[in-house]
């Protein structure tokens, strides 16, 4: 059991490196490219920085949800997940905690999938934050971000 918490930690210790780079990369796009010089987002890029912004988290997320299946792949006994595509069609729907039950794991795996979905839920909360925000800064007036 204590293997595979290493493994559950260790994987979330990778999807939060790949979210943190991937959303500090995104920041620095958006205020260097897309940001007025008090820091509001220009008022005719708003619905393109918003639909790009959700493209670009969601991209994590399924990079992430990635992740995950081919540590299932390499980890789980053969048999366990059929191929690559249930294995990340599972990984998706542990990540999302959408949880259909369709695909379950062995009872000596599933707390892993359990920690793959504690894991899904701080990334989701992390996107839902950092897309929020995005808005705020579109919905912002000139000078309200004199400290930013």
């Amino acid at each position: 059991m204590l293997i595979l918490i290493f493994t559950a930690f260790l994987l979330i210790a990778l999807t939060i490196v790949i979210h943190g780079f991937g959303t500090m990369t995104w920041l620095r796009y958006l205020l260097a490219r897309k940001t007025l010089a008090d820091g509001r987002i220009h008022p005719a890029k708003v619905l393109k920085v918003l639909i790009s912004t959700a493209i670009v988290l969601i991209t994590l997320h399924i990079i992430e949800i990635f992740v995950w299946a081919l540590a299932y792949i390499v980890v789980l006994p053969d048999g366990e997940l059929q191929s690559l595509e249930s294995a990340f069609y599972f990984s998706a729907v542990t990540f999302t905690t959408l949880g259909y039950g369709d695909i379950t794991l062995s009872s000596d795996w599933r707390l892993l999938s359990g920690l793959q979905a504690i894991d899904g839920i701080l990334l989701i909360g992390w996107t839902t934050a950092f897309l929020f925000a995005v808005l705020q800064r579109a919905w912002s007036q000139p000078g309200d971000n004199k400290n930013s």
